[in-house]
């Protein structure tokens, strides 16, 4: 189904930085994947205090989920991040840790980046929220 994503920056708009204002799925099934959060296969935070770890637990999680449905993650069309902090800096760890990871490409898309006050797990610093067009 790759064939049928279309990823738009209208001139119009600003440049983004890695990222687009739109994506076009033509047709097709698609996945919408629960927040996947920093926990590990018994439900324990991963990484207390490590922006680091939990990425990549939140990464992991993320691979596992897709892969359930048969998805990659350059099938993603949506992704919604959220970062626990108002800092700039701590936001674009974040950003920079997710697209430099094996999920990376799910970032090329259309994506939102949000800091906010709390999660829903105690110690919890990162969620992250897909939509993907499942492959044919």
């Amino acid at each position: 189904m790759t064939e049928k994503i279309t990823r738009i920056n209208p001139e119009q708009l600003h440049e983004m930085p890695g990222y687009h204002h739109i994506t076009v799925v033509e047709a097709g099934r698609t996945a919408h994947l629960a927040g996947q959060c920093p926990l590990d296969r018994n439900g324990d935070l991963v990484g207390p205090g490590s922006l680091e770890s939990q990425v990549d637990q939140v990464v992991a999680n993320a691979l596992t989920a897709l892969a359930a449905v048969n998805a990659e993650p350059h099938h993603v069309v949506r992704s919604v991040i959220y970062v626990r902090s108002d800092e700039r800096a701590v936001l674009a760890a974040a950003w920079h840790r997710l697209t430099n990871s094996g999920l990376g490409p799910a970032f090329t898309t259309a994506s939102t980046l949000l800091g906010v006050a709390q999660l829903g797990f105690t110690g919890q610093l990162v969620e992250v929220d897909l939509t993907a067009a499942l492959p044919d």
